[in-house]
């Protein structure tokens, strides 16, 4: 019988994973149009070249003009109105005792430290012309916005290593960025190992199952920017596998494959990268998802998935992902999670505690707790699709209902 290695734990293969993405030469840096920078990371600090706003400006259609004027008014003395200022349209500078008529975002009129919303005011004419009576009496800065309230002229307002979002691109673009510093996208290699594999549209032999998992890899792969090169399926041989490898490895910067991973005669991968480059980690305690590798071939990075599928989507979200994310100049590439109530007993009646880690499929229920999915096997794709997340149950831990657990949404993993 061989001995094997203890499983690594699932923070000591993170970790691993990390220190040597932190560690590699980052990707070059490219600047492309604001437009087309969703979902890039920022290469740089990006500094405001600009004042947010750029002038005092109007929170409310209204009446601009001096407070002391307001409260030096006896009996609601109207106030003449001296000018009309729309947004875009700056005013000139405002008369004592009089108001300018304004509407919302244009610009404080020179002498103006105040706006009075219309639904306070009441419009009357008089001899020398249209004036407005005040309902209200403001306060100097009501309902203005002040210059650099929201950003100031060299203020960071973008910090290098973040993933762009639409906010970021607004922020961007409200300060006049109309290019981004971004890191180069990684080219990633896809490749699937399995003679049962069959793709969709072909007929399926006896025995043969669809490569539900080239979809899978693939679509999350795009959710993180990489661009993707898929050398389709591989035979179960160990040549074709290491001349795969070996050419995928040349021409990208990472090499994801699925299936294969295990100990049995037909699982080729583990081999292959030993033949080829060198395996730095194999098997991990983690429930689904024990045969996950990782290693290096050539320049590129290695990292083997496992053939069921939601051992690879899994494992992916655990460990590609945030490789992948810190690979490209990601920071912060932990996802939030949340101490929830577990709505079920886990695990079922008669069973011990696992010696994994394990990550169960769970789905939110109107009362405000999570319902387990029933069946927890890795084969079971539909418990992902029926899910919204994942509970981290940790070694050796049973759950009672009514217990808090720490659950981790699918939308903080995608």
């Amino acid at each position: 019988m061989k001995n094997f290695p203890p499983l690594l734990s699932v923070n000591e293969a993170l970790a691993t994973l990390l220190l040597a993405a932190t560690n590699a030469r980052q990707p070059d840096t490219e600047h492309i149009p604001t437009m087309l920078a969703n979902g890039r990371i920022l290469a740089t600090d990006i500094t405001a070249p600009m004042d947010v706003p750029g002038a005092d400006n109007s929170q409310m259609d209204g009446y601009a003009l001096r407070a002391a004027d307001a409260k030096n008014r006896a009996g609601g003395t109207p106030f003449l109105i001296s000018q009309r200022i729309a947004a875009g349209h700056p005013g000139q500078t405002l008369q004592s005792d009089t108001a300018a008529r304004i509407f919302t975002g244009a610009m404080m009129p020179a002498g103006a430290d105040a706006v009075v919303m219309q639904e306070q005011c009441e419009v009357i004419e008089t001899d020398q012309g249209p004036a407005v009576r005040l309902l209200h009496v403001p306060e100097a800065g009501e309902w203005v916005r002040q210059i650099g309230e929201d950003i100031r002229l060299n203020s960071v307002i973008l910090s290098a290593g973040i993933r762009l979002r639409a906010q970021e691109l607004g922020m961007a673009a409200s300060v006049g960025l109309a290019e981004l510093p971004v890191k180069r996208r990684l080219n990633v290699a896809v490749f699937f190992t399995g003679d049962e594999l069959v793709m969709p549209g072909q007929p399926l032999p006896a025995g043969a199952i669809y490569n539900s998992n080239r979809f899978l890899i693939t679509a999350l792969l795009q959710n993180l920017g990489c661009q993707i090169h898929d050398y389709g399926i591989v035979p179960d041989n160990l040549a074709a596998t290491r001349a795969t490898l070996r050419q995928a490895a040349q021409e990208n910067d990472v090499v994801i494959t699925s299936g294969g991973v295990s100990v049995g005669e037909e699982d080729h991968i583990k081999p292959a990268v030993q033949a080829e480059g060198r395996l730095n980690l194999w098997q991990i305690a983690v429930k689904p998802g024990k045969p996950l590798a990782f290693g290096e071939v050539g320049s590129a990075f290695f990292l083997g998935l496992p053939g069921n599928p939601v051992s690879s989507f899994v494992t992916f979200l655990l460990f590609v992902r945030p490789f992948i994310l810190r690979l490209q100049g990601v920071v912060d590439v932990a996802p939030k999670t949340f101490s929830m109530r577990a709505d079920f007993n886990w695990p079922e009646a008669h069973r011990k505690a696992d010696t994994r880690n394990e990550f169960l499929r769970v789905k939110y229920n109107a009362d405000g707790g999570l319902n387990l999915h029933r069946n927890q096997g890795s084969a079971v794709l539909s418990s992902t699709v029926w899910g919204d997340g994942l509970v981290d149950n940790p070694v050796g831990k049973t759950i009672q209902q009514g217990d808090l657990v720490k659950f981790i949404p699918f939308s903080e993993l995608m």
